[in-house]
């Protein structure tokens, strides 16, 4: 396949952005009717606070866990997130409008307040528990992260895992972080008995670009030797080369296969990016501060590709976009994993393990007779 060039983004000071931020701006909550504006009284306080925003944790109370969906886009039907928010803090991430449900902005509180979970194992195994449970395929990441920079000293994740192994219940798991690596030991258990598969998220293979549009998510070079790593370990690994961004990272779809296969990768899927409610604004915010000379194309090529909006949000369409320039995305992507060899023919993860631990203790002392 031919080289691609890529996007040049500056490694500057830009102004109104933070360093290790995705965006600086931070959006009215949708669902609330007051407003709150900025007023410049000539001290540039606004800027000083802004410097250095701090992260701030928040104990979610949630008595459920398991998010159930039944949507045509997705090969799952439920979810498990750890936490709600992202440190990472990718300026085109489609959850940002979710935080609008706990009273926050999609933009810097998106990144800056991170809901935890710390039920969520003793959660989960009450669920797992039920009688009426019936077992399928779990997905951790479907929303957030669950392996953000959080997860190092909290463990949620991990200790989530550990109930899932005990109960035999499959996992797939969707992150961009090295933090999995973690984990190896319980999902390479879990993995031999075709229990768990990884998705490895990776945007782009520019270390500068990355850096600008998910400041706080590991490296590029990070993700795929993590991606050796798990393969080395005998863990199912995915890539997702996604969002596909027009005019920002699209050339370097082929690329990021190939590093992907190399890697040891085994199956690709890719989306088109989206940018639902608040997200379409912070997004152009981003373009406008950072690529400003190709802004306007961008936002055009998005809009081509969604009907002449920002956003469709429709099924089957929503994911993939339409038009001419996501029909060539397409082709484009479809070539590169069939030469690959990254065409997702895996068997499914294998529901038929699944039984509660007092099951499964019953079971062996009865062998004993």
């Amino acid at each position: 396949m031919s080289a691609v060039s890529r996007v040049q983004v500056k490694t500057r000071d830009v102004p109104g952005a933070i360093k290790g931020r995705g965006t600086a701006v931070n959006p009215p909550n949708r669902f609330e009717a007051a407003r709150v504006e900025a007023f410049d009284d000539g001290w540039d306080l606004a800027e000083e606070e802004q410097s250095r925003p701090q992260t701030t944790l928040i104990r979610d109370n949630t008595r459920s866990i398991i998010a159930r969906n039944d949507s045509p886009d997705l090969p799952f039907s439920q979810s498990v997130n750890p936490y709600r928010g992202c440190e990472h803090g990718c300026i085109y991430c489609f959850a940002r409008p979710s935080h609008a449900y706990l009273g926050f902005s999609a933009g810097l509180d998106f990144e800056t307040k991170i809901v935890f979970k710390p039920e969520a194992a003793k959660l989960l195994e009450k669920e797992l528990a039920k009688s009426s449970y019936k077992p399928s395929v779990i997905v951790l990441g479907s929303n957030t992260d669950p392996y953000q920079p959080v997860e190092r000293t909290l463990s949620i994740t991990r200790s989530v895992l550990e109930v899932l192994e005990r109960f035999g219940n499959p996992v797939g798991i969707v992150t961009k972080s090295a933090g999995v690596l973690r984990d190896v030991d319980i999902l390479s258990r879990m993995a031999a008995k075709n229990l768990a598969k990884v998705h490895i998220s990776i945007t782009t293979l520019d270390p500068v670009l990355a850096r600008s549009l998910e400041p706080r998510a590991a490296s590029p070079a990070r993700r795929l030797a993590a991606v050796r790593e798990l393969r080395a370990a005998g863990i199912p690994v995915g890539v997702l080369a996604s969002p596909m961004i027009p005019g920002v990272n699209d050339a370097e779809l082929e690329s990021i296969l190939e590093h992907a296969a190399a890697a040891g990768a085994q199956s690709a899927h890719t989306i088109l990016v989206r940018l639902p409610h608040e997200l379409a604004p912070l997004f152009s915010d981003w373009l406008e501060k950072h690529l400003p000379d190709r802004a306007a194309h961008v936002l055009s090529l998005i809009r081509q590709s969604r009907g002449g909006k920002l956003n469709d949000p429709d099924f089957h369409s929503r994911f993939a976009g339409s038009g001419p320039y996501a029909a060539m995305l397409h082709q484009r992507f479809t070539r590169a994993v069939k030469q690959l060899g990254l065409e997702d023919g895996a068997a499914s993860l294998d529901c038929s393990q699944f039984a509660a631990p007092s099951a499964k203790a019953s079971a062996t002392q009865m062998s004993l007779f």
